[in-house]
């Protein structure tokens, strides 16, 4: 996939999240002005909190994706590890502030009104979001972009808070008034729980972590399918934003002239290249052992 498709896929998933985001933040606002429940509460937080994340990865993605320039020759690539690392943040704030008012609720219940109302406003919320997380997952799927990947995950335990948040409505319709305080403290575990896979993600990223044991493989095996390649050594990978760096030692039969070496060279390169959606692959000529 050329530079500008990655550009272009990851700014409308991103726009597409800020949408989604508004739209929610004013659906729950107002019906949590209706109902008073504080497992509405905890998922307008949650909102709140994503349209605030997908703004920064909007910002972001739009440095991340700007070409190489003298000063940043590898590009911009690992801004988005930081947006995410960012993102980490929101979430567990608003989980602390979740399970505050969670446990202030079990100490002061309080009666929920109008869950007509919020059990509506839920179910919109569910269809919604799970039609952003639909797109996202088509947009990772052509950019494996680590910002979206991090807004994905936002939204996918959005799809089981919503759905959690209907259920807490209906058991309080149907008597459990202690329902909604309990979902509120369990919708907060699951947030900070959450925050680790963005954690651990965004590191690896930002600390230049090894592709996978599968794409090393892919990698290996795509370099030692050329006949005159006798083997290889000191493979190293990364990965920054939705690009792969490739840097290894190619062996090669030391009877070969330059040219014949370079022409080799080149042609492992472009098959490594192509094996993934956008890559940098660097490969140096090395005489092979006798």
């Amino acid at each position: 996939m050329p530079a500008n498709h990655y550009a272009t896929w990851v700014k409308r998933a991103s726009t597409a999240a800020i949408v989604v985001a508004i739209i929610l933040v004013i659906i729950k606002g107002v019906c949590w002005l209706y109902t008073g429940s504080a497992a509405l509460l905890a998922s307008l937080l949650d909102s709140l909190i994503d349209a605030l994340a997908s703004a920064v990865n909007y910002a972001a993605i739009r440095w991340a994706t700007k070409p190489p320039d003298a000063n940043h020759r590898f590009g911009h690539g690992k801004v988005e590890a930081i947006a995410a690392l960012a993102q980490s943040g929101f979430i567990a704030g608003s989980a602390l502030l979740l399970a505050m008012h969670g446990i202030d609720r079990m100490l002061n219940p309080t009666i929920v009104k109008n869950l007509p109302i919020g059990l509506t406003a839920m179910a919109i919320a569910m269809l919604l979001t799970v039609a952003l997380v639909a797109f996202q997952t088509v947009a990772i799927a052509k950019t494996d972009s680590t910002a979206i990947r991090a807004d994905r995950l936002h939204y996918q335990s959005d799809i089981l808070m919503n759905l959690a948040v209907f259920s807490s409505l209906a058991l309080t319709w149907y008597g459990w008034q202690a329902a909604d305080a309990w979902f509120a403290l369990a919708i907060a575990c699951y947030m900070l729980f959450s925050v680790v896979a963005i954690i651990r993600h965004a590191f690896s990223h930002l600390m230049d972590h090894e592709l996978s044991p599968d794409e090393r493989q892919l990698i290996i095996d795509k370099v030692l399918e050329h006949p005159e390649v006798r083997g290889y050594h000191d493979l190293r990978t990364r990965q920054s934003a939705g690009t792969r760096f490739v840097q290894l030692h190619l062996e090669l039969d030391g009877s070969l002239s330059l040219t014949q070496a370079h022409t080799i060279c080149d042609q492992v390169e472009r098959d490594v290249a192509d094996l993934f959606e956008l890559a940098d692959v660097i490969i140096h000529q090395d005489v092979a052992a006798k």
